[in-house]
């Protein structure tokens, strides 16, 4: 068994399906795009486990706690392996995590997106270890986020070509 397979198992971690978007929304760009041993890592939302959407939905700091968006952010997560994996084969060709952006839905005075954004990077962290998962990071607060979602986060990781 792949040994990020076996560690997914072993925190009892479940991949969601892709996303179902709402109904009328297309998009025309990949999830993931891979150029040479990079893949680029699209915006991502929380999932449920049936690949829809996952709130609650609004600002974080208002509609949404702190520590809602943490769990939030750590279901981003999830949804990010899920179209590495798919789009991978094996999330064991990740050599590095390179760049996190997380985005966080903030409610005015609220400046605690680096602490939202923990809940992804401590998935990393949790999934691949230090060596691996360590990575480079930016939270920042946004007015809006698409579908009234409370956190957005891209990356960009390292391959085995």
């Amino acid at each position: 068994m792949p040994r990020t397979t076996a560690r997914l198992q072993a925190l009892k971690l479940v991949l969601p399906p892709p996303l179902k978007l709402p109904p009328g929304i297309t998009l025309p760009f990949p999830w993931v795009r891979i150029r040479g041993n990079r893949a680029y890592i699209s915006g991502h939302a929380p999932q449920q486990a049936d690949g829809a959407l996952a709130g609650p939905f609004g600002k974080v700091g208002a509609a949404v706690s702190l520590a809602e968006a943490q769990r939030l952010a750590r279901m981003t997560g999830l949804s990010i392996l899920g179209s590495l994996q798919r789009e991978l084969g094996s999330l064991d060709r990740i050599t590095a995590w390179l760049r996190v952006f997380g985005m966080v839905n903030s409610a005015p005075g609220f400046g605690q997106q680096p602490a939202v954004i923990n809940g992804f990077s401590e998935l990393l962290l949790d999934v691949f270890g230090p060596d691996i998962g360590a990575h480079a990071r930016s939270a920042v607060g946004m007015a809006e986020l698409p579908f009234n979602l409370p956190v957005e986060i891209e990356a960009e990781v390292e391959i085995d070509s």
